[in-house]
């Protein structure tokens, strides 16, 4: 996917500014954005997992090692829609403790 392309399929999904975009939408969008690249890349075989990292540490130091070798739209669109994730579900179990403490059972 290109970069306009990227950019015209997030605005189209949650508003100019992504004043439209919720917790719930943006991880039914990554899921659809996902499932679009695995198809386009016509990886209908069986996928093999060959991580050589063992730590969760290590393995994110390997893929921003990776992004940086990427060209910079692709790396841009990678970053920018991990962020994204991050954030709202950051967001999310913000508001669920917060909903949590206001609606949640009370102790007799």
């Amino acid at each position: 996917m290109r970069i306009d392309e990227f950019r015209k399929a997030v605005r189209q999904e949650f508003g100019k500014r992504l004043e439209h975009a919720t917790p719930a939408n943006v991880r039914e969008f990554l899921d659809k954005m996902g499932e679009r690249e695995f198809e386009s890349r016509g990886s209908r075989r069986r996928i093999e997992i060959c991580e050589e990292q063992t730590t969760y540490e290590s393995i994110l130091k390997d893929f921003y090692a990776r992004v940086l070798e990427m060209p910079p739209e692709e790396g841009m669109m990678l970053l920018w829609t991990m962020s994204f994730e991050m954030s709202f579900a950051m967001l999310e179990h913000d508001l669920s403790e917060r909903f949590d403490h206001l609606f949640g059972e009370v102790a007799d």
